[in-house]
């Protein structure tokens, strides 16, 4: 299949694991009279691919700890794997950032603890709110195809200002959460809009799902120059990897969303 053809599958990034530097560090120019080919660079339908089996093996794993809690119907069965989970991701996606190389490894890795974690969470959910979890889903999947749609017609384009603002809202998001666990770990009760299911939560968490929207545009555009300019062939793990810690984000984020709007 050709890059077109795939593109037309998939699309074209920006998130905490992709910046301008990403796929430039990795790209090296074939020795002279050399061509370099498909089978050694990265391409459109390379990702395509990977970022299924990274989504297969999240969805597995989730279901995995999503039935051990509703066998066992009680949270403290699966938080221990939850909380493990969730530690265990993050320091696949810390190792898969800074040794992009590994992303074969790491990337299917970090797929794997994140569905321990987002079963488990679900199935929380899923108790206290029936039937949050399959919406959280259809939006989750909904806002990818619009946000798809969006970008092949160009409607959205990611430009250098674009850039700019959604990675500083990004990162300021980032430490807004940061201060909050903190000062929940000092009893403090944490920052309280943030979880509020007032008019100003819910906006707030309006925002947020905004934000993490429109960095799948940001990781559909470096996905596709990173197949433009030739990089390794290891950096189709690490655009679907990037762009499945995308999805999570956005997915836990509607989750919360649904909650505030079901708890009123």
């Amino acid at each position: 299949m050709s890059n077109h053809r795939a593109l037309q599958m998939f699309g074209r990034s920006g998130n905490p694991a992709l910046n301008a530097d990403t796929f430039g560090n990795s790209v090296k120019p074939a020795p002279s009279g050399i061509q370099s080919t498909s089978s050694d660079t990265m391409t459109l339908e390379g990702t395509v691919n990977k970022t299924g089996i990274l989504l297969a093996l999240v969805v597995l794993s989730a279901s995995w700890t999503w039935n051990l809690f509703f066998e066992s119907g009680n949270p403290a069965t699966v938080m221990p794997i939850a909380i493990g989970g969730a530690i265990a991701g993050f320091i696949f996606a810390l190792v898969t950032i800074f040794k992009k190389q590994w992303a074969g490894t790491t990337a299917p890795l970090y797929a794997i603890a994140e569905g321990l974690f987002l079963g488990a969470i679900s199935g929380i959910f899923e108790m206290q709110y029936p039937g949050i979890v399959i919406q959280a889903v259809g939006l989750t999947l909904g806002t990818l195809a619009s946000l798809l749609f969006l970008y092949k017609t160009g409607i959205v384009k990611p430009t250098e200002n674009f850039r700019l603002m959604i990675t500083s809202a990004t990162m300021g998001i980032g430490m807004l959460y940061l201060v909050s666990m903190l000062m929940n770990m000092f009893g403090s009760g944490g920052i309280g809009f943030i979880h509020s299911n007032g008019l100003f939560g819910i906006g707030f968490s309006l925002f947020v799902v905004a934000i993490a929207a429109l960095n799948l545009v940001l990781d559909f555009d470096f996905i596709e120059q990173g197949s433009e300019m030739g990089a390794p062939k290891y950096m189709e793990w690490f655009g679907a990897f990037s762009l499945m810690v995308t999805l999570i984000w956005l997915y836990l984020e509607m989750l919360r969303l649904l909650a505030k709007l079901r708890s009123r």
